[in-house]
């Protein structure tokens, strides 16, 4: 059996705080703001993920209202989200991601975010894409407010 859920978050770029995209640091002037450590892509992934099997969204299981998630690392709460997975009786077909950013270009860390949302899924590299895409100035993301991502995944029973 397999199901499929969609993921999507949004962060806003603020000065002096890092850019953590797929669990990459990626030099910038800028990082996105959030009561974690804000990776989008992979917040929207672990949306997908939960979505999937209809057990909710990140809100749900690490509220930015508890002080322990705090500047989590989001590659951790990643791993936490697979493990409810796997108890739930599935595993990752694929999941297809985009980024949504005027500024970086995020072309050169591309591979490092699949790779390391891959060995997080326990997954092969080729279950995992990442892209990047630009919104031509327009929009929040094009005038450099936020970045945004969104995931899709599919889910089959183990």
């Amino acid at each position: 059996m397999f199901r499929i859920g969609h993921g999507y978050d949004v962060h806003k770029l603020v000065e002096g705080r890092k850019l953590i995209l797929g669990g990459v640091d990626i030099p910038h002037t800028m990082g996105l703001l959030g009561h974690s450590d804000a990776d989008v892509l992979v917040h929207a992934v672990m949306d997908s993920m939960l979505g999937a099997l209809a057990l909710g969204d990140i809100g749900k299981h690490f509220p930015d209202t508890d002080e322990k998630y705090n500047g989590a690392d989001s590659m951790k709460l990643l791993a936490e989200v697979m493990e409810i997975c796997r108890e739930n009786g599935y595993v990752i077909g694929n999941i297809d991601a985009t980024v949504i950013a005027q500024s970086p270009k995020l072309a050169p860390h591309i591979q490092s975010m699949r790779k390391n949302i891959a060995d997080v899924c326990d997954c092969d590299l080729s279950q995992i894409s990442v892209k990047a895409t630009t919104e031509e100035k327009l929009g929040f993301t094009g005038e450099m407010l936020g970045i945004s991502a969104h995931s899709v995944c599919l889910m089959k029973k183990i």
